[in-house]
């Protein structure tokens, strides 16, 4: 590779981290911050912002502080309605926020961590969610059981690094139960979870299957560990009914 192709290499990944670091940070960075953050060079981070904004993919706000610009909301909304599951999916989740008045979200591996694709609360003031595209560690959810249902045992310990497996309260979860919970759910077709991420939270998931059969995505609710039973399991009836909706046809042969 030529000088010149490493400079724009360079240069390309300097802009992925500058999005990377607003996106985890999910607010203004002051140029400060984005340095220090993407550890580039001080001209590097300068130049590339002012290219950026100039193309209205990021804006600078009255303090200098800097934040994704309009472009990239055109953009998302583009890869929306374009996506079919996620077009599909948005609307599945809103009928299920209708129909219950609990947060329901669409969400999927990326590499090894779980993250929320789509996310819509409840009309109640006080809800259990979690933030759209920040990256969850595998075993704190029951998504992410569901997830791995393809894997083998060896495949998951490669997979998931071990201080994954230690929750934010401190607890860690044995990778045996893990297993257990992930056959579990395989056989099942779905799977509830209690007080692993949130000592509040309940989340149910049922996923969405490509045409192989593979769960590449997991509808879910979130609810409080005190939701009337009766409720939760209509709940997960109609989040299943939903989520088979969403999956592909099965193939055949």
């Amino acid at each position: 590779m030529s000088t010149v192709e490493t400079s724009r290499a360079r240069g390309v990944d300097r802009v992925v981290a500058i999005m990377k670091q607003l996106h985890l940070a999910r607010r203004p960075l002051a140029m400060r911050e984005l340095i220090e953050a993407t550890g580039a060079p001080r001209s590097s981070i300068y130049e590339l912002v002012a290219i950026l904004s100039e193309a209205g993919l990021l804006e600078a706000g009255p303090d200098g502080s800097i934040f994704f610009g309009r472009e990239m909301h055109y953009y998302g909304s583009d890869y929306a309605v374009h996506n079919d599951l996620i077009s599909r999916a948005h609307q599945s989740i809103l009928a299920l926020v209708r129909s219950h008045d609990e947060t329901a979200q669409l969400c999927m591996l990326e590499g090894d961590k779980y993250t929320v694709v789509l996310s819509e609360n409840s009309s109640r003031p006080f809800n259990i969610s979690s933030d759209i595209g920040v990256k969850v560690p595998i075993p704190w959810t029951a998504s992410g059981r569901l997830l791995l249902g393809h894997l083998s045992g060896d495949a998951i310990r490669a997979l998931i690094p071990e201080e994954d497996f230690v929750l934010d309260n401190g607890k860690r979860v044995d990778f045996t139960d893990f297993l257990a919970d992930v056959e579990r759910a395989r056989e099942q077709g779905f799977c509830c979870t209690t007080g692993l991420s949130h000592t509040f939270r309940y989340c149910m998931a049922a996923p969405v299957r490509d045409r192989s059969g593979l769960a590449v995505a997991a509808l879910c609710f979130m609810t409080s560990r005190d939701t009337d039973p009766e409720k939760r399991d209509l709940m997960l009836d109609d989040l299943i009914r939903s989520a088979r909706a969403l999956s592909q046809p099965h193939r055949r042969g």
